[in-house]
């Protein structure tokens, strides 16, 4: 376990303060829970779960029986030992039967032998702190969850995206050992997408004194005069008494700037509670020349909630605040702090290569800077809530963030899944709109769907008062009357313009197509499960398609901008494609983050730095005398290509454009040059490749902490004796670890990739292949072993290749 000492974990809105006995106490339990398959369906098979005489959902504590997984004293020691985030999915196999939209694991259904999970964590609490509150909080568990502490029954949470707390006070041993016990059962997807299955978010446990702030129980707003000199802050707060008497108390809200100052104290002020009750406070600060919140500078504070009774401190809550002013508008669109914002946004999925949906806080951090590198400024979490850790460092990195409902409907499991989404998330300054679903095809155009949209919308008004509500929209109009700011999800299927003229709606692009296909791709085989650009295959006529949506957002500034789809591959939904293809195609950059052409199309026209981009590659071997046509994304204003010594012209650069000369492929040499305010500033070449020879490894970082969670993302090219990338290689090799690191996982980027992406036994060493040049290679550290970690590469006919890392 892993005790976080004041720090701050703003998904949670918790401080751990390890130091006082009286305030609040954060520890991670993501290390070392112990894994098992169980059975779906037969419950003989699954370990005799739900046979029992007296069941779980009959007694509080039923099973005496130490062969349950449930028991305390069940012998877990044949288990798997796994780290959370954990996919169990990933280890799978694929099948040509199995779910298309899940990327043809074999889980689900007609896997039942497969389809369910149990977990048991062991864990002790200071028996000092037994007077204390405990809880324990699942930020998400991949699906259909059971929980149990020391044999007692907590809860059972359906929704694989919902985060999970429960009061575990009464059922420690504070003299020994205590077990968590987690059935996951994903025979029934939620999605129609790769879901991964498991505990695939972190696992809290959270002391504090009885009298403490309710599980997400802080709220707050901020208002600002008309100049932003000034700031006032309502906090409104939810204080439980979990003790067994009346109490007094009182509360204080402290402000501080991330310099350590304070810059905002409420004072105190004092209730009362009876035993078990709660109650809601609200208190106002005030800040002068406040630092704003954006994306440029996304300045973030701490909120610290202190109660205290009988002159001590019972808890101390802890909340990242960012201050700033988000507006939408039916004639400008987006504005953020009273500045017109133009929305550059992407749809993300939850799953990366060699991990699935069991994404590490750093390997979202990596995910996030890939795709500001592009000029992205916001993401669509599609279609779930997204994970604490992710609007952790969307709020750190001034990333937007559209916050999206798995389900809608108007009854407790729709709306209290939203509840939950928003009273988690409300205090991510990252956060512009809650969206409350996608694409619900069946009710977009009628009265069903316009009274659900508006009673969703007004749930969530009443959650929180600051931000409006959209819908993902894929061509109904009806629906959309129920929501305030209006998502449209795809111009050939929205009335966009029509709707506007009439009803004078504010909207934005919910999703986009990128027309993008497989990396380093230009002629489609369906047999290996690659797919050229649909940019360069055009559909109905459109060439290079996600110019569309870049330049109808542009042209209409009454909208907020677009979220293209999408950011990055993902596992699931091929479309068009069907097996072999395991995986969705359309992102700007494959499962493993490596950008396709279109990332640099987008960087083009989304980012001021100097951008020359050719396509395709020079190694197109077996079309030489074919006609081919060399494409060129850039920003300057012309640009100039030579092709094999020949110079094709020079032509200017239309706005939201590219530029396309026809010749025929041969072998050589293909060179741009490219010129602003008629002077040349760029120039590319590319060429013809020999055969791979060397292995080039770039890692992201050099040094990780010795925490067994941080991680270093090797990206793996392969070179010719030139130094040339080859587009083309698709070479086997080997990587060995030494030192205090191991082998998390691997991909690289194939859309039809079928290889085992981690190791299961073994985790120094595996083989791994290159896909179009390029492979990908996640190094975990060891928890509590610091020290130099060496990782070499080997491959036929290879040089081999090494790098020194750290774990501090």
């Amino acid at each position: 376990m892993r005790t976080i000492t004041f720090a701050i974990i703003a998904c949670l809105a918790l401080v751990a303060n390890a130091v006082s006995q009286n305030g609040r106490t954060v520890t991670l339990l993501d290390d070392n829970w112990k894994f098992s398959l169980g059975y779906a369906g037969n419950p003989a098979k699954d370990f005799g779960h739900g046979t029992e005489y007296f069941t779980y959902l009959a007694k509080v504590r039923a099973n005496n029986d130490t062969k349950s997984p449930m028991h305390p004293k069940f012998n877990d020691s044949t288990w798997q030992t796994v780290n959370v985030p954990h996919d169990w999915a990933v280890d799978l196999p694929f099948a040509p039967e199995a779910s298309h939209s899940h990327g043809y694991k074999t889980i689900g259904w007609k896997y039942p032998e497969t389809s369910v999970g149990w977990y048991r964590k062991h864990f002790t609490v200071d028996k000092a702190d037994s007077a204390r509150h405990v809880e324990v909080r699942f930020d998400g568990i991949f699906r259909d969850a059971q929980v149990f502490c020391n044999g007692f029954f907590l809860g059972h949470e359906p929704s694989g995206y919902a985060t999970q707390t429960y009061d575990i006070t009464d059922y420690l041993n504070f003299d020994g050992e205590n077990v968590l016990t987690v059935r996951a059962d994903a025979s029934m997807e939620e999605g129609w997408y790769y879901e991964g299955a498991g505990i695939y978010r972190h696992v809290w446990l959270i002391e504090s004194g009885k009298i403490h702030v309710s599980p997400m129980g802080t709220y707050v707003t901020e208002t600002f005069d008309k100049d932003f000199s000034k700031a006032t802050v309502k906090v409104e707060t939810k204080i439980m008494n979990d003790g067994l008497s009346t109490s007094n108390f009182t509360v204080r809200q402290r402000i501080i700037d991330n310099e350590g100052n304070e810059s905002a104290n409420s004072g105190e002020i004092a209730g009362t509670l009876e035993p078990k009750g709660e109650k809601e406070y609200s208190q106002q600060l005030k800040i002068d020349s406040p630092h704003l919140w954006d994306t440029e500078n996304p300045y973030l504070y701490t909120l610290l909630t202190e109660v205290s009774s009988n002159g001590k401190v019972t808890d101390t809550y802890t909340t990242k605040i960012g201050l700033r002013k988000a507006e939408w508008s039916a004639d400008s669109g987006f504005s953020l702090n009273g500045h017109r914002l133009q929305i550059k946004g992407v749809n993300l999925h939850q799953d990366h290569a060699g991990v699935g949906t069991g994404i590490r806080d750093e390997l979202w951090r990596y995910r996030i800077a890939q795709l500001k590198k592009l000029g992205c400024n916001a993401i669509r979490s599609s279609h779930n809530p997204a994970s604490p850790a992710l609007l952790d460092i969307c709020d750190q990195t001034g990333m937007l963030m559209i916050d999206e409902n798995r389900a809608m409907g108007i009854n407790c499991e729709q709306t209290g899944q939203m509840r939950k989404m928003i009273e988690r998330d409300r205090n991510h300054p990252c956060i512009i709109l809650w969206s409350i679903g996608n694409e619900e095809w069946a009710i977009e155009n009628n009265s069903e769907g316009e009274k659900t949209a508006a009673s969703m919308t007004a749930y969530a008004h009443q959650i929180d008062s600051t931000r409006p509500t959209t819908v993902g929209n894929a061509g109904g109009t009806i629906l959309l009357r129920g929501v305030d700011v209006k998502g449209y999800n795809y111009i050939i299927q929205n009335d966009i313009d029509g709707q506007h003229e009439r009803y004078g709606w504010m909207g934005t692009g919910t999703e986009e197509t990128t027309g993008c296909g497989t990396r380093d791709c230009y002629f489609t085989d369906t047999n290996q499960g690659c797919m050229a650009a649909l940019n360069r295959s055009p559909q109905k006529g459109t060439i290079n398609e996600i110019e569309r949506g870049m330049k109808f957002y542009n042209s209409r500034k009454w909208l907020g901008g677009l979220f293209f789809w999408t950011g990055f591959d993902y596992r699931g939904e091929p479309n068009p494609l069907a097996y072999p293809a395991t995986g969705s195609q359309f992102g700007l950059i494959d499962y493993c983050g490596f950008p396709k052409d279109e990332a640099f199309y987008l960087q083009s026209w989304w980012t001021d730095k100097p951008t020359l981009h050719l396509l395709p590659h020079w190694n197109l071997y077996r079309h030489e005398g074919e006609p081919v046509s060399v494409w060129a994304y850039s920003n300057c204003d012309e640009v100039e290509l030579t092709v094999n010594g020949k110079n094709l012209g020079r032509q200017k650069m239309p706005k939201y454009g590219h530029l396309e000369w026809n010749t025929t492929y041969q072998p050589g040499r293909i060179e741009a040059k490219g010129y602003i305010g008629g002077k040349k500033v760029l120039n590319e070449t590319v060429e013809t490749t020999d055969d791979a020879q060397k292995i080039e490894i770039t890692p992201h970082k050099s040094a990780m902490q010795a925490d067994g969670q941080d991680i270093i993302i090797l990206d793996i090219s392969l070179l010719d004796g030139h130094n040339r990338k080859v587009h083309d290689a698709n070479y086997e090799m080997q990587v060995k670890v030494e030192g205090t690191g191991e082998i998390l996982g691997w991909g690289n980027g194939n859309p039809g990739f079928k290889a085992d992406e981690r190791p299961t036994s073994d985790h120094k060493y595996m083989n791994f292949s290159a896909f179009n040049g390029k492979a990908q290679i996640l190094i975990t550290s060891i928890k509590g072993k610091s020290g130099n970690i060496t990782v070499s590469i080997t491959g036929n006919s290879l040089k081999p290749a090494n790098v020194k890392l750290i774990a501090k």
